[in-house]
């Protein structure tokens, strides 16, 4: 495991599309999906790193929250499953169902989306506004694995109230903090190859 922080990519960049299957149901979910929502929020997650499961059953609260209050939500796991199993379709399948997941959970097997988005580790957090202009990437809020603090989402509702009410997102945004993302062998970008050199 390498502690790893989130790229924080420009605010302002656009939403990148992807065409992801959801582990779930299957479906293929894109851009497109939340065409209705005026906000959307993409988490680059996984099963088995322990800042994902610090954070599991606060992800859950969130999307049951936000289900009615017209806010997209997708879940990307992106690592490497030839190395890390516990991330495969399946064990993702059986995480969405086991902590009751409102929203849907994709496979990035080519890890282009990741890229896309310039994700860094697990978890990792961008919300766009109805233009689908980011407004928000960092963290979920204060607590970490062994530091005491509780997970609460603050940093990230706070952000999600203010653009569902259409007002500005505090620009001071602290970035996430995780396990890094498992590239496959010869495919980590330049981004992350840069950031720990």
């Amino acid at each position: 495991m390498v502690r790893t922080e989130s790229t924080m990519l420009p605010l302002g960049t656009l939403a990148p599309d992807f065409h992801l299957p959801d582990a779930v149901s299957g479906q293929r979910i894109s851009l497109e999906t939340f065409v209705r929502q005026p906000a959307l929020l993409v988490m680059f997650i996984c099963n088995h790193c322990p800042y994902v499961q610090h954070v599991k059953r606060e992800l859950a609260r969130l999307g049951r929250d936000y289900q009615d209050k017209n806010l997209g939500i997708v879940a990307i796991s992106s690592n490497d499953v030839a190395e890390y199993s516990e991330d495969s379709p399946d064990q993702l399948r059986a995480l969405a169902r086991s902590e009751g997941y409102a929203f849907p959970v994709c496979y990035d097997e080519s890890q282009e989306t990741a890229k896309a988005y310039t994700a860094a580790c697990t978890p990792d957090f961008f919300l766009f506004d109805r233009a689908r202009k980011l407004v928000y990437r960092g963290q979920l809020d204060d607590s970490r694995p062994g530091n005491g603090k509780p997970v609460t989402g603050r940093d990230l509702r706070s952000a999600i109230d203010a653009v569902l009410a259409g007002k500005p997102v505090d620009a001071n945004q602290k970035p996430s903090l995780g396990c890094n993302i498992k590239w496959k062998a010869n495919q980590e970008p330049s981004y992350f190859t840069a950031r720990r050199s």
